[in-house]
């Protein structure tokens, strides 16, 4: 059954509280159906931001994309969780993953640790979370139960294994970090290599007994006459791509917003995508596409 579209965005610029409130107010009135927070250093704070946003709107979910979880304690996390959850009346989404960005580690004096013990350490911690939001006598408990949404995001293989395994919505960015970029900045994946991708996480996720949600990041929305001038513009950013290439790529929202509609409806059918997440720079930019969408 193909689910219907919903869409996300994903702010990343510090405010005040009364520019934060107005600008979450401005996503809802263009129709996001969810309003997101990263977890860098440099950008909001994730759960006072959700707080604050949930007392600024009233029909968004909320949720981070994504914690990394090597900042936090599992323990301590799950308090948080739990008060935001309920303190946003139960409109928590939990965006969870591995953390790539060894600069962020080091300026906070925390271990960066190798991309298995990144995973480990995940693995440990939606386990943590799980076990104690099963307890009785936990305090504070979500108002969601058994616990809120999960969406955890990654590409290889043991990490799609654990989404299979524990996600309600399963995110790709379209992209890999190599494990020796201590700046983080992924290798964009051609089109071919995120559909093997999301391949295996559907062959992981076999015996699940209900499927979850696919989430895609997009990087870039550009509204334009002409694709392929913009494209070429670009290509410096992805030297590896082809035009043709990087005018496959899911990652990328290039066009006029029927083209834009109609490459996201060719995308849910080819890989399953039905909730997308742009950035903040895109925001108002996408909201067309989303009025071109908003029921499908």
């Amino acid at each position: 059954m193909t689910r219907p579209f919903r869409f996300g965005v994903n702010l990343m610029t510090p405010s005040d509280g009364g520019e934060w409130r107005k600008k979450c107010r401005r996503a809802e009135e263009l129709g996001y159906d969810v309003i997101l927070v990263p977890d860098h250093l440099g950008m909001p704070a994730p759960f006072p931001a959700i707080v604050a946003a949930a007392e600024a709107t009233e029909r968004p979910r909320l949720g981070t994309f994504v914690l990394n979880a090597g900042f936090w304690n599992p323990t301590l996390l799950a308090r948080e969780v739990a008060a935001t959850d309920a303190l946003t009346g139960g409109r928590l989404e939990l965006g969870l993953g591995s953390g790539y960005v060894k600069a962020e580690h080091d300026a906070a004096g925390l271990p960066f640790g190798t991309p298995g013990e990144r995973v480990s350490h995940l693995q440990r911690t939606v386990g943590e979370l799980d076990r104690l939001f099963a307890l009785p006598g936990h305090r504070p408990q979500p108002l969601q139960r058994p616990r809120p949404p999960y969406l955890i995001g990654g590409n290889g293989d043991r990490m799609l294994k654990l989404i299979a395994a524990h996600a309600d919505i399963a995110a790709f960015t379209g992209a890999r970090t190599e494990p020796d970029a201590p700046s983080g900045i992924p290798t964009v994946l051609t089109a071919a290599q995120l559909e093997e991708r999301v391949a295996a996480y559907r062959r992981f996720a076999a015996g699940r007994a209900e499927p979850a949600e696919l989430n895609l990041l997009v990087q870039m929305v550009v509204p334009t006459d002409d694709r392929r001038a913009v494209i070429r513009s670009s290509l410096k950013l992805i030297p590896h791509l082809t035009e043709d290439e990087a005018l496959e790529l899911p990652i990328l929202l290039v066009g006029t917003t029927a083209q834009m509609a109609g490459q996201l409806r060719e995308q849910r059918e080819r890989y399953g995508f039905s909730y997308i997440t742009v950035l903040e720079p895109g925001m108002e930019a996408f909201a067309p596409v989303i009025g071109e969408l908003h029921g499908s």
